[in-house]
């Protein structure tokens, strides 16, 4: 990527370039689903503004991570429209063009960063959340393809991605953070199983999926056989980071907002302690907004951010903790369950209800912790019991 240093009005002319894009395509209001993510990522493709950091060759724009985060900033003033796009684009794409071969970049990147096509991450089994490198599902070598069994859950828009990387155990003999591989896997394969997770909320978001004797390609493995969990470590970098650094091209407070116009609604928006309740929401977001914006700024074209990336995500939690708690102070019951045609009220209910699974995606908060207590602060490290020992002669809870 070139980084070129970009001039006064050079920024000026391509901020001027992306809000015009954006007045044109991202109405307030605009139903905002799959189908329109998809169509509006096209149409970001065809302006030239997607994927702005990746080299032309491969459908990106080949840009510099100055216009990327100039776009960004704009972006922050507009509806977000490509959410769902966040594992796909904030994931997948960063990692098949680091670790994915020439092949790889030329089969897929230019469908993924056009919205064409569209990615999930399968890390996560019945026997394996948090402690990830429990997995079980394996991956068996048969000539010129692998064969895939297993299970993965908790699988983020499975249903309606139609390509997926995958972790599986390539080496039971090796322990348990080797012998792991990573893969291209097409969710339509032969042997592939969605089953929807229905929430509480009525939305159908995650999945468990299923794969019986899955034939796959042996060259869709992804860096190096049995050195899986570099990748792993890497895409969950990418994972944290992109949760944690959401619209960080600029300083923003959505949740303020979201909060502000409850408070204005319940008439409550000159009183003392919600007023001080607010600032507090808003002092916290800047905050997460400088953390996010030097975690981007720090990161190099095609590298794996670093350890750092756990700040933002583990403060984004932080925040969606306290939010709720203000949310329920001001709305009372009424900020988990609303009337259906009251739209503007359902932002709030909609963040306060999504905001559990925050301090779980991504990693719980606890894991967080560990990583910036290790990684960043250099404190020990917990004793580990299983150091040492192959995976076949661990006994984990999900085995006989």
């Amino acid at each position: 990527m070139n980084d070129t240093k970009l001039s006064a009005e050079q920024s000026e002319a391509f901020a001027a370039r992306c809000r015009q894009f954006l007045t044109e395509h991202a109405k307030p209001g605009q139903r905002r689903n799959i189908a329109s993510a998809r169509e509006f990522q096209g149409k970001l493709a065809e302006a030239g503004l997607a994927g702005l950091a990746y080299p032309e060759q491969y459908g990106g724009a080949g840009l510099t991570s100055e216009h990327e985060r100039i776009w960004r900033s704009a972006a922050a003033e507009f509806p977000a429209m490509t959410g769902d796009f966040v594992i796909s684009h904030g994931m997948c794409l960063p990692m098949l063009n680091e670790f994915g071969t020439d092949d790889h970049k030329q089969r897929f990147l230019a469908d993924n960063i056009s919205g064409r096509t569209m990615w999930c991450q399968m890390f996560s089994e019945p026997g394996a959340g948090s402690d990830v490198a429990s997995l079980q599902t394996k991956a068996e070598r048969d000539g010129d393809e692998w064969i895939l069994n297993g299970q993965k859950v908790w699988t983020t828009l499975a249903h309606e991605s139609d390509y997926g990387i995958i972790i599986a155990r390539t080496d039971p003999e090796q322990t348990k953070h080797a012998g792991i591989s990573m893969f291209i896997v097409e969710m339509r394969a032969p042997g592939v199983e969605i089953r929807p997770i229905h929430q509480i909320d009525g939305g159908r978001h995650f999945n468990e999926v299923f794969f019986t004797d899955v034939r796959i390609p042996a060259d869709n493995l992804i860096g190096e056989y049995n050195n899986g969990w570099r990748q792993a470590t890497a895409m969950l970098m990418y994972e944290r980071v992109a949760i944690g650094s959401a619209g960080s091209g600029s300083i923003s407070q959505p949740m303020y907002d979201v909060l502000l116009a409850a408070a204005r609604r319940a008439g409550r928006v000159d009183d003392p302690i919600v007023r001080d309740q607010l600032m507090e929401i808003y002092a916290m977001e800047t905050t997460k907004s400088l953390v996010a914006m030097r975690t981007r700024s720090e990161m190099k074209a095609g590298k794996t951010p670093g350890p750092g990336g756990s700040l933002g995500k583990l403060y984004g939690s932080v925040i969606s903790w306290r939010f709720r708690e203000v949310a329920m102070e001001i709305a009372g019951a009424g900020s988990q369950a609303w009337d259906s045609s009251d739209r503007r009220a359902a932002d709030l209910q909609t963040e306060v209800i999504g905001s559990f699974a925050n301090s779980i995606a991504g990693g719980t908060d606890e894991i967080q912790r560990n990583i910036i207590g290790d990684r960043v602060l250099g404190l020990p490290r917990d004793i580990a019991v299983d150091t040492g020992v192959p995976f076949k002669d661990l006994k984990l809870g999900t085995t006989n």
